[in-house]
């Protein structure tokens, strides 16, 4: 299999459901799935639907198949934004005020337009990954015209306020927090774009913070990794924004985060002194323990 580089724009709703098709395909039966049966683990780095969703890991544990990171139950709880933001908040995570929208479904419910009313939001699918379609909203005809290219697609929209402060991530594996990343933007958003193209974004770690806030991203980390049920054979990544007065919220927890060349974790073990083939040992250890 040929293996190309990210690509500048996210793939289209077409490709996405095609790719989610093969892959249903492929782990149903056939020479796919009789690969997989034979090897004693498969390394998983897929993202997006059906990469950190639990479809794939669900499959592959119905068949037998050892692999890395969370199981399925797990993946799908943190890859459903609403519920996994309700789930942390549970657990005394601080969480963002939130709405779900349905475009498809009519008009901007009351509760999504005081939100707007109040300041700044940003709004992304309550299901999807990579940063994809994440936008800033400044008004209610803006968010009107973001609901009208989504209706066709059917998708909710997480509206929260946006958070003008400074965003970190934090990665857990296994039993190891590693090490603050800050993520310094010259882009409103963490978009699709900032996020795998080099250049789009300055990533630092350690992050230049004082060591108790470091700590503190760093136990919330821990906390929302064990909240939502990850073990330690797992591994998981936070995301954190902070609000105008410097407090982090919990954004979302990623169950299968990116292991690309520009990717947060890689860098994460490189502040923690691994190199990029002992993470990946590490990763490989965890799910044969």
């Amino acid at each position: 299999m040929e293996v190309s580089a990210v690509g500048k724009e996210p793939p289209s709703g077409t490709d996405r459901k095609q790719l989610q098709r093969s892959m249903e395909a492929a782990l149903t039966s056939g020479p796919v799935l009789e690969l997989c049966r034979s090897a004693e683990l498969v390394f998983l780095a897929l993202h997006g639907g059906w990469g950190e969703d639990g479809r794939v890991q669900e499959r592959l544990g119905r068949a037998g198949v050892r692999f890395t990171g969370a199981g399925s139950t797990v993946c799908a709880a943190a890859w459903h934004k609403d519920r996994a933001q309700a789930t942390l908040g549970a657990a005394g995570l601080p969480v963002a005020e939130r709405a779900v929208w349905r475009p498809a479904a009519g008009e901007v419910p009351q509760d999504v337009r005081q939100m707007v009313a109040a300041g700044p939001v940003v709004a992304k699918p309550v299901a999807d990954g990579s940063s994809v379609s994440v936008h800033r909203i400044d008004s209610l005809p803006q968010l009107e015209l973001l609901g009208d290219e989504l209706s066709q697609d059917r998708v909710d929209l997480l509206v929260e306020p946006f958070l003008p402060g400074r965003e970190f991530t934090v990665a857990v594996v296994g039993d190891h927090v590693l090490p603050v990343v800050e993520i310094e933007l010259t882009t409103p958003l963490f978009d699709y774009t900032a996020k795998y193209q080099p250049g789009g974004v300055s990533e630092v770690c350690p992050a230049p913070v004082p060591a108790a806030f470091a700590s503190r991203l760093q136990e919330l980390a821990l906390h929302a990794h064990e909240a939502l049920g990850f073990d330690e054979h797992a591994y998981s990544r936070t995301d954190f924004r902070c609000d105008a007065a410097g407090e982090p919220m919990c954004m979302e927890v990623n169950a299968l985060p990116g292991l690309t060349a520009t990717s947060l974790v890689p860098l994460a073990a490189t502040g923690a002194g691994w190199t990029y083939p002992e993470l990946v040992q590490r990763i490989v250890d965890l799910a044969v323990r």
